[in-house]
Parts: C-alpha cells; structure tokens; sequence
C-alpha cells in the first residue's frame, strides 16, 4: 500500500503529456458537437418514409421501340420533370431550335431541301396577360393565387403566324428558263410533345401550309409552347440561290397579311407614254376639318407603291410578299428602295368627295408596256398603330395599267390652280414645253372662259327669298359648280393613243402631222370620214399653239350637261342635245352601265368612282323643258 492508500486518500493517476492532448481534444470536439446541435435541427427520415429502391435496368431490357418519349439524363436533349412545375416554365426547347419573341419579324436564310425550326415560348404571351389584368388581381386574396395552379394561369391563346419569302432561287439561265422557283412550306405542331416540325415528321402530328406567292397566314389556339419549321424543297438544276424569308409570331394578330377583295385601295386614274397616275381611295370620310387636315399633313405617309413590268419573272412567286417586293419590284417607293427616286407621293383631295387620298406618280417608265402596281401599308394607319405590337404589314391586291405608246402627244397633267380636278392625259407635243406649262396653258384658258359665265351669274337674284329665287332646291352655287366641271372637262380634252381603237373614242386631228413628223397612211384616212370632228380638236387653240397631231379623245360625259341645265337658272339658256341627235355624236358620251371608264368627267379614273350616276332621268327632263341644244366652245 502506498501512501496516499495508507492515509485514506484517493489519490489521481498522472497522465503523461501526450494523453493530456488526446483528453484536451476529445472534450473540445464534444463540445461543438453540443454547439452545433443547439444551433441546427435537421429532420431525419424515419424507415417508412423511403421509396422503395429503383429496379436496375439491364441494357437488354430498354425497347427503344416502345419508349420513343423516354429521355435519358445524359441526352443533349434531355429535359428534367419536376413536380408543381410547367413545362413551359421550366423546360427548354431541344437543340437547335431559334427563340422567336412576340410580332419582331426574323429574317433567316434557308438552303434548298432544308428545314429551319423555331419555338416560340407561350409564357411570353402569359407575361403580357398579367400586364394589361392587374386589377383582376384585387378581385383575388392572395392566397388563392398562390394556389393557382401553373397550368390554369397559362390559358389558351389565339396564335398568329404569318412567313413572307424575301428571295428565292434564280434561273441560272433566264432566257431558257421557264419554270418558277417553287414555294416554300410551313410546318407547325400540334402539341410541345413534338418538336420538330417538318417533312419527316409524322403528319398527324403537324400542321403543313404551302405559301401561295410567297406568303403564308396561319392561326391556332396553343395552350403550350409553339413549334414551327419552314421548309426549302429541293429545286431545279436550273435555278440556283438561297432562298431567304422573315416569320413573325404574335398574340395579337397578323404581322404580315395580303388583302385579296377586287376593291383594291389602289385606283389607275391615267398614264402617259413614260408616266402613270395613281390614286388611293378615300382615307377617310369624317367632314371634321380638324380630322381632314391631320391626314392631309401626316408624316411619315400611310401607304407605299411598288410597280413592276409585267412580262418580267422576277416577282414570280412573291407578289404577296412585303420583303419579296422590297426587294424584287423594279420600282420600291420606300427608303433605300429599287428606282425609289421614279415615284412621288402626296396627299390630295381631288377625286370622290373632295377627301383626303394618296397619290403616285410614276415616271421614267417605258413607252407602251404593261405594268403591275402593289399598295402597301405599313406599321401606321391614318396616325395610329395597327394592333399587334409594333404594327404590321398589309399588302394589296395589285392593280394593272399600261404606258402609252411613243408619239409623245398625250402627256399627264395633274394639280391645275382653276380645274383642280383635272389629273389625266392631255392632247400634249413635246416642244410646247413640260408638264407644268402645259397644264398652265389648258388651266388659263378654262378660267379666261369662266370669268364670262361669272359676270352673268352675278345678275341673278342668288340671295333672294324663296319665293324669288329661281330654284328651291338648286342654288347659284349649285350652277357654279356645275358650270366649271363641264367647262373644264370640255375645254381640256382627255387623250389616249390614237392607236387605242376603242368605238368609244373620237378620232381628232388625223390630217396633221404626229410631233416626231409621222404622219398617218393613206388607208388609215380612208377609215374615217373627212369632217371636221375628225380633222381638228375640239378646241382650235389646241391646233394652233401645241399641234400635238392625230390623237383619239374620251368625250366628256352627257350627264354634265344635263347637270348644267337643271343646276342654273333657264334664262341662262343652257341646253343639251340628245343621243343620237344633231350636236351629239363626237362631242358626248354615255357612262358605262357595269362601270366602265367610257366617257370623261372631273375626277374620273380607270376605276370611276361608284357614286357616278346615270344620266338617264336628265335626258328626258332636258327633253321635255324644250331647251336650246349647247355643245362645244
């Protein structure tokens, strides 16, 4: 026994330095132990609350036959499910799709036989639902939106798809070529299931639209992502080239769309041998001056004007094409456009009901060659913007007209001071000088001839009462008005090619000479007779000053007269002669029952306008009022 044993002490065992560390460390790590489980409480999962263990799959065991849909983690493509999320959310599209955003049109190149797939996201569309329906949200509590599944907030939307083709393959050689480059397709999905829209891809899967001149529309209600592919066919050993398109996608509507109705926007007023006249309809038909003068000032102008020759094959398969005429049409009216610098564009109010319309005039065109106009409008509509994101594009059904043929002698005038409706050709000879001193010449004369009439008119009793005034339903200026477009449709006669042997047109001047010297053959005089309707113009002064030589004139409508006779006062003396009577023939015609530009009248076009009206209920009463027969100056 030692001696603390012998003393009844119980004494401690000396632990060596290195078992003093080891102690030292082994408490201090008890201790964080302690710490971190007073800090952190981790939930462990009991026993029951584990899955059973997944089955191993031998490769022997995969079908791939049957598991077409299955994905495997380490695909390129592989997209992951997880719970109480959408797809559309979480997902992303295979490889090698492009992203395409809300109405911005992309421009792609696509080389034959090839298919280019875009996907376009439906939860940009959601983002712009939940924009434009903030207040609904007050309607909700809170908690309830929460609840909402991902699904029920994505509802259905109407989607648009509209492709318009740029470029195509060219003829290699184009005087050996005859066939045109063949369209493109468009494949769209039915469901986010199949994403690869094509020719390969099973139809029942897909929607297939072929474009028809270069343009395809086509809209479908999606409740999931969309999936498109435009397809380049393979083409002939006789074309070569890309072929080059823009597609645009919105919730809203259309970007790019053809309008078809035959009442096309555009209206053919005239032409001459190198120039052409066109005109839009009316921009408007509100009489609100304020509304009148903001359209007739607007910038930039509503439409744009593409024209082309018709027997030349380059717009072939894009006359429905925005970007195809951009960039084909010999003639583009917009900025940086082909020739853009032969068309110039106004605003005018000359035409049916003296409202706001626009205008083209075309120059530097050849002589005697049949041409294709396309209107289009782009982005703004009389100030506004279309709906659908940043507009859009409409392109017109195009409207033909035809250049006179190299004489010289029938040239547009257009924008008279005095006979403001006046815009067609004229009895013209190319050294009287240009257009404008050719329209002041026909323009002075007609308001010299008009300052008579005035002084007469100024002797009636305009402002009488009722009981005084020569008319209760037709005033002075009824007559005035009256007066000024039958003077002027007479005295500044409408020409057309003297070639141009329609039985409406009045042959004039055929014993003078043509401006280039030609003069007409001997058997071509033989067909008409030597009288003085054939042998000189209405108008001597025409003979005289501008000799524009044998020409073929569209006579001033009947209804003009007549509409002179019941317009002003009987002491006047107006009168008309009758169809098929004594003063009639050459110096009148009647208007076309199916709307036929067959006679002249102020601002009358190819297309005349709807509201002119027959002349037959003036003819009998000029009849039976017995007045004094009026023709010519």
């Amino acid at each position: 026994m030692n001696f603390c044993q012998s003393r009844g002490y119980c004494c401690a065992m000396h632990l060596s330095p290195l078992q003093s560390r080891l102690a030292a460390s082994v408490v201090a790590s008890c201790l964080l132990l302690l710490l971190y489980l007073s800090l952190f409480s981790p939930h462990f999962a009991v026993a029951h609350e584990l899955e059973p263990p997944l089955p191993i799959v031998f490769d022997d065991d995969f079908d791939s036959a049957s598991n077409f849909g299955a994905r495997s983690p380490l695909d390129s493509t592989y997209e992951a499910d997880f719970l109480g999320f959408d797809r559309s959310i979480i997902g992303r599209a295979a490889d090698g799709l492009l992203k395409l955003e809300n109405t911005d049109p992309t421009p792609m190149d696509l080389e034959e036989g090839s298919t280019t797939r875009f996907w376009f996201p439906l939860s940009i569309l959601a983002g712009r639902e939940s924009e434009g329906g903030l207040e609904l949200r007050s309607e909700h509590n809170q908690s309830t939106e929460r609840e909402a599944p991902v699904a029920k907030r994505q509802s259905s939307r109407t989607i648009y798809i509209s492709v318009n083709t740029c470029k195509q393959p060219e003829a290699i050689d184009p005087d050996k070529t005859t066939i045109d480059p063949p369209q493109l397709t468009l494949f769209v999905s039915k469901s986010a299931e199949y994403q690869a829209p094509g020719p390969l891809a099973d139809m029942s899967t897909q929607h297939m639209l072929e474009f028809d001149e270069g343009a395809v529309n086509f809209k479908f209600t999606a409740s999931e992502d969309v999936y498109i592919g435009v397809h380049a066919p393979n083409v002939s050993d006789f074309l070569e080239g890309k072929y080059n398109f823009e597609i645009a996608v919105s919730g809203d509507g259309y970007y790019f769309t053809y309008n078809d109705q035959d009442d096309a926007d555009l209206i053919w007023v005239d032409s001459d041998s190198q120039g052409a006249l066109l005109i839009t309809h009316n921009l408007t038909t509100d009489n609100n001056p304020v509304v009148q003068e903001k359209i007739m000032s607007m910038e930039p102008y509503p439409y744009v004007l593409f024209a082309h020759n018709k027997t030349d094959k380059g717009l072939n398969g894009l006359k429905h094409s925005w970007c195809g005429l951009k960039l084909n049409a010999m003639i583009a009216g917009v900025d940086g456009g082909r020739d853009a610098a032969k068309v110039r564009t106004s605003m005018t109010k000359r035409g049916q009901g003296n409202y706001p319309k626009q205008q083209f005039f075309f120059n530097g065109l050849s002589v005697d060659t049949n041409y294709t106009a396309f209107l289009a409008r782009q982005g703004r509509v009389l100030g506004k913007r279309q709906e659908g994101g940043s507009g859009g594009v409409e392109v017109f059904k195009p409207v033909d007209f035809t250049t006179k043929s190299d004489h010289g002698n029938c040239a547009l005038i257009t924008d008279l001071t005095f006979c403001n409706e006046v815009a067609y050709s004229v009895p013209s000879n190319p050294s009287f000088g240009n257009s404008t001193q050719l329209a002041k010449f026909y323009d002075d004369h007609a308001a010299e001839l008009y300052v008579n009439f005035n002084l007469t008119l100024q002797q009636i009793q305009c402002e009488a009462g009722p009981t005084q005034r020569y008319s209760l339903v037709r005033n002075c200026d009824d007559c005035a008005n009256a007066y000024k477009n039958w003077l002027c449709s007479v005295t500044i006669p409408r020409c057309e090619d003297f070639g141009n042997n329609a039985p409406y047109l009045q042959a004039r001047a055929i014993s003078q000479p043509f401006p280039d010297g030609e003069t007409l053959t001997e058997v071509e005089l033989s067909r008409m007779p030597n009288i003085t309707r054939f042998n000189s113009s209405r108008n001597t002064r025409i003979d005289d000053e501008i000799r524009p030589g044998p020409y073929k004139e569209l006579l001033p409508c009947e209804d003009l007269c007549y509409d002179l006779v019941r317009s002003c006062p009987a002491s006047m003396g107006f009168g008309c002669p009758q169809p098929g009577g004594l003063g009639f023939e050459g110096n009148y015609g009647q208007r076309s029952k199916n709307g036929e530009l067959v006679c002249n009248f102020q601002g009358s076009a190819h297309i005349p306008s709807a509201s002119s009206s027959s002349g037959v209920d003036w003819v009998m009463m000029a009849m039976a009022a017995g007045l004094v027969m009026l023709w010519g100056i």
